[in-house]
């Protein structure tokens, strides 16, 4: 493991997986990205051998600069670090072709063992992450009704939860004010939202925000 991109809209996050990574004598230079655009600029500069990638980020998303990866660059492995629990996102991320899936608050123990695992090729999950997609697959767990929204869907939700006007989502994701609508109306359909204050409320309570 030699070059590393760490991709997150914090400063001092960033900061802080770097000195996690200094610690490292396989790593030989990290670079940082504030945001999704920015990341996908110096993914197609320079060959990375690991992105370090957050979810929430402004304008485009991690989900959405992950897909964009995956079609650019498949071969360059993926961990998302997020602030959100594992039990939110990390099946998701997995789907969407992500290495692996560590939460922020448990870097500081594992961020270096989960590099050496998705190095070798490997998948990265906490053991408590595994328990939990063997124990849904044992009793068949019903999934959350977001869990049904493709990972834009699931986007939008969030910006409409922020307080964001469709006209102003459709600028940040630089996409017609008329997709948006038609992402909000799938967004109510999938999950029987009547009202933007439902949709708040779910996205609060689910602790997607």
């Amino acid at each position: 493991m030699k070059n590393i991109l760490i991709a997150d809209d914090h400063p001092i996050v960033r900061e802080g997986l770097k000195q996690i990574l200094s610690k490292s004598v396989d790593v030989v230079s990290v670079d940082e990205a504030s945001n999704g655009n920015e990341a996908l600029i110096k993914i197609g500069e320079k060959d990375y051998d690991l992105i370090l990638l957050d979810i929430s980020m402004p304008g485009r998303d991690g989900f959405d600069t992950l897909a964009q990866i995956r079609h650019d660059k498949p071969e360059i492995p993926v961990l998302i670090l997020s602030m959100h629990p594992e039990e939110h996102y990390a099946k998701r991320a997995l789907k969407s072709g992500a290495a692996g899936y560590l939460s922020k608050n448990r870097a500081q123990d594992e961020l270096l063992i989960a590099i050496q695992r998705v190095a070798k090729g490997e998948k990265y999950i906490t053991s408590s992450l595994a328990e939990k997609l063997a124990y849904d697959l044992e009793r068949d767990t019903e999934e959350p009704p977001h869990e049904k929204l493709s990972n834009r869907e699931l986007q939008v939700m969030k910006m409409i939860a922020s307080g964001k006007s469709l006209t102003d989502i459709g600028s940040d994701l630089s996409l017609s004010i008329k997709t948006i609508s038609t992402y909000r109306g799938r967004i109510m359909g999938k999950i029987g939202f009547k009202n933007n204050a439902e949709l708040i409320h779910y996205v609060i309570k689910h602790g997607l925000e």
